[in-house]
């Protein structure tokens, strides 16, 4: 398999004709590497399809694993792939892209994961008539279970954007948005990742305050946050209808939820999502 890969890094991929059946990363780190196990876990695209790059093997690694193909040429992932998903980081990627530009073709479909590089840099970066997509997963992508939003560029039609959502819910939910939600799905799903784990060690630790055991309180508390999600998704419930079904007159939940309204739990969950979405905007406009 050694060999194989070896080869891979000579002149035939980079002779191969570009289809759209295969797939390139730019960049190969943890966010991209969950992004191809969906992609191959789900049979969207298989492992030899996926050609992906990096300076160094230490990140390759992962992607050899899957049985992907691997090169470090940035160039030859253009050059073998019609679809290429850009998942360098920020302050890297405007190098690359100009370091890629002379092999971008109208042909290409290029995707960014890279935070805070908005759509009119990436097509000013990139020759004219580029389509380019803009994509920001959050990190539960590594276990199939991310909530993604994806903003189209001006020459992206419609058909492209379907391609990259069917390819992308191989790693969770994917939804379209307007680029100006990019911010606020980074404020609300990307740091909103830390927020519910802030609040599920949280609700272990009350259980481990009333006696039970902390391994069992927090696997107990996960359990409970994955079901009530999938109560949520699955039935289309509001929250609030849901929360209300939980409660009974005079119950132990009603209890719980006065305790939690003293706390100022809302207005501290709404202040977390404001502020990671400001610092978020922040970023973007340096």
């Amino acid at each position: 398999m050694g060999g194989e890969r070896s080869g891979v890094r000579g002149n035939k991929m980079a002779a191969a004709e570009p289809s759209p059946r295969r797939v390139g990363f730019v960049g190969a780190g943890r966010m991209a590497g969950a992004i191809a196990q969906g992609l191959i876990r789900a049979g969207k695209v298989e492992a030899q399809h996926i050609l992906a790059s990096a300076p160094t093997d230490r990140n390759l690694c992962h992607f050899q694993a899957l049985g992907c193909r691997t090169t470090h040429s940035n160039q030859e992932v253009l050059q073998s792939c019609l679809l290429v998903i850009f998942a360098t980081k920020p302050h890297v990627l405007p190098a690359v892209l100009a370091e890629v530009a002379p092999v971008v073709t109208t042909e290409h479909i290029l995707v960014s994961v890279a935070a805070g590089v908005s759509l009119s840099t990436l097509e000013e970066l990139l020759p004219p008539n580029t389509r380019v997509l803009r994509v920001l997963p959050n990190l539960p992508c590594v276990v199939q279970e991310g909530a993604i939003v994806m903003a189209r560029g001006r020459h992206v039609g419609s058909s492209e954007t379907r391609l990259l959502q069917h390819l992308l819910e191989a790693c969770g939910r994917c939804e379209e948005v307007p680029e100006a939600y990019v911010d606020i799905h980074t404020g609300l799903s990307g740091s909103g990742v830390a927020f519910v784990c802030a609040f599920s060690e949280a609700l272990a630790e009350g259980a481990v305050k009333m006696g039970m055991p902390s391994s069992l309180a927090h696997r107990i508390a996960a359990q409970t946050l994955l079901g009530t999600a999938k109560m949520l998704l699955h039935e289309g419930q509001h929250p609030a209808q849901l929360r209300s079904d939980v409660c009974t007159p005079g119950g132990t939940t009603i209890y719980g939820l006065h305790a939690l309204e003293q706390g100022g739990l809302r207005a501290a969950t709404m202040s977390a999502v404001e502020a990671a979405t400001c610092r978020a905007k922040e970023l973007s406009r340096k």
